[in-house]
């Protein structure tokens, strides 16, 4: 089974050149991020993909997420502070003010809510709340930044696809896209309302990245062609040192139910600004290549990283050291010295 890449593209690799040269290293798809990708980008950026390669196209919904709008530059919170919560699309978020997506997030928040911005972010306490918003309190202090996931606690109840997804799905549908990533998939039910708005063959690709998906994994994984654990989503639901666990838990099932499994986020995290990844990182995709995945992610590494080919070319050589090693006898004396190991072919 050939493992397949998945490319993120962004910044660093929307261009001409960048997307020949993933092409020519055989990458499988490339993934457009709804959540990074403003509506009306989103027909200029699937002709410009398809104008250098014909490597197929995933677009990756927003989904049932909650994410800050837009903030003022370097924005940090302090903790003890007070912060208004609203959902007024038009105002700039500051210090004393945090505008959230969807506005469904507002009717969910109570006092005691609890609401965890960004990965390495700030947390808030709801204290109040009123018609028009919800007044917080900073527990921990940290940056803030635009379009930031956010995590509330207890977990307000969002449709699995926002306005923006379905009108994205139908520009896709309309330029041949075939490919589709139903992000915070909670049930099959959700599954199913994706699949509707697609043409027969179409494939759904269901990320599990919250507790519920987690929880209702065999229904959702049953209802999808293909899955994907987005660990650092889900980082944010379950504590980091059960996240290892988890991975291998849903592509053990997704392997039950013959379905392609995919694993996203930090596989070459420092290569975002580094040319050359940790040994823990190396280490980290051979792991996960011995699960079962039958394909990696990369995200901010070629979206945003400062060498999106070289960064595939990484992956490619992990992945061309696990198939020599796996494809020799399990016998000690018929695997291959580290010395060949580390010759490459």
């Amino acid at each position: 089974m050939k493992v397949q890449i998945l490319c993120t593209l962004g910044p660093s690799s929307l261009r001409e050149d960048v997307i020949r040269g993933l092409d020519g290293r055989g990458v499988d798809m490339f993934r457009v991020n709804l959540s990074h990708t403003p509506l009306e980008a989103v027909a200029s950026t699937i002709e410009l993909v398809r104008a250098c390669s014909d490597v197929p196209i995933c677009l990756d919904t927003e989904g049932a997420q909650v994410r800050s709008r837009t903030m003022a530059p370097d924005v940090t919170l302090e903790a003890g502070q007070e912060i208004r919560l609203t959902a007024t699309d038009d105002v700039v978020g500051t210090a004393r003010l945090l505008v959230l997506q969807p506005e469904a997030t507002l009717a969910a928040l109570q006092p005691g809510s609890r609401l965890s911005v960004d990965f390495d972010g700030a947390l808030l306490r709801v204290v109040t709340v009123d018609p028009a918003g919800a007044t917080a309190v900073v527990v921990e202090g940290g940056r803030v930044r635009s379009n930031k996931a956010v995590t509330v606690d207890p977990p307000p109840t969002l449709p699995p696809l926002t306005d923006k997804d379905v009108q994205a799905i139908a520009v896709g549908r309309s330029l041949g896209v075939r490919h589709f990533a139903l992000s915070f998939a909670s049930r099959a039910e959700d599954v199913a309302m994706v699949r509707g708005l697609l043409e027969p063959g179409a494939t759904v690709i269901s990320k599990i990245e919250s507790r519920t998906g987690i929880r209702n994994m065999d229904s959702i994984i049953s209802a999808s062609d293909a899955v994907l654990i987005d660990r650092g989503d889900l980082s944010r639901e379950i504590p980091l040192e059960h996240i290892p666990f988890y991975q291998k838990v849903v592509v053990r099932q997704a392997n039950r139910w013959n379905r392609p499994a995919y694993v996203a986020t930090n596989l070459l995290e420092s290569m975002v600004t580094n040319r050359r990844p940790t040994v823990a990182e190396a280490n980290d995709i051979a792991n996960t290549l011995l699960d079962g995945v039958h394909g990696l992610v990369l995200a901010a590494e070629t979206a945003v990283g400062v060498d999106p080919v070289g960064t595939v070319d990484m992956v490619l050589r992990v992945v061309a050291a696990f198939e020599r090693w796996s494809m020799s006898s399990l016998l000690d004396e018929d695997r291959p010295s580290l010395a060949a190991v580390a010759a490459g072919p």
